[in-house]
């Protein structure tokens, strides 16, 4: 690292996400920065394939767009959970699903820019149906079944704009 951190403090703690201000020195500088974090325990992203090779994505309201989104299923990490665990959960919470063949595709850093987040991505087999357990605000939401190339054509046309869903397709793909 070419700077050192001269002050840090947590300036809001939320529910979903604390914001940092950390003051920094560059190596060779006298002069100091700023930086802001918003600081954000990380997530786990599902793609589930079912044996037919369609994949299995939601529809939820999501209000900080104020829209309906089509997106992978997926979920925020408990404080230092096992993003795995975390995985098997949002799978069955969200889709009702479960599978014991769950392998990690990957992570990635949704904004490295102002947020540590981190997502790890998960694909998902041999499927098992169940009973879902939604949290409050997912009640609304709706399982659709897509093939790839349809999947494809959604984030071609804009229908699909959610940055994990795209990665998490593409992984997807790329192991394949």
């Amino acid at each position: 690292m070419n700077f050192k951190v001269i002050k840090s403090n947590i300036v809001f703690e939320g529910k979903v996400f604390d914001v940092r201000v950390d003051d920094i020195q560059y190596n060779g500088s006298k002069n100091l920065a700023t930086r802001q974090v918003a600081v954000h325990p990380g997530g786990a992203v599902i793609v589930p394939v079912l044996n037919n090779g369609k994949i299995i994505l939601v529809k939820q309201y999501r209000y900080p767009h104020n829209e309906i989104i089509l997106e992978l299923p997926a979920g925020k990490l408990d404080k230092g959970e096992d993003p795995l665990n975390c995985a098997v959960r949002e799978l069955k919470e969200e889709t009702g699903y479960t599978s014991n063949n769950i392998i990690k595709l990957g992570k990635i850093y949704t904004t490295p820019g102002f947020c540590n987040e981190v997502l790890h991505i998960f694909l998902a087999k041999d499927l098992s149906a169940g009973k879902h357990n939604r949290e409050e605000g997912e009640e609304g939401m709706e399982l659709i079944e897509l093939s790839v190339e349809e999947i494809e054509e959604k984030i071609k046309s804009g229908e699909i704009v959610d940055a994990k869903t795209i990665c998490g397709i593409t992984m997807y793909k790329l192991q394949s």
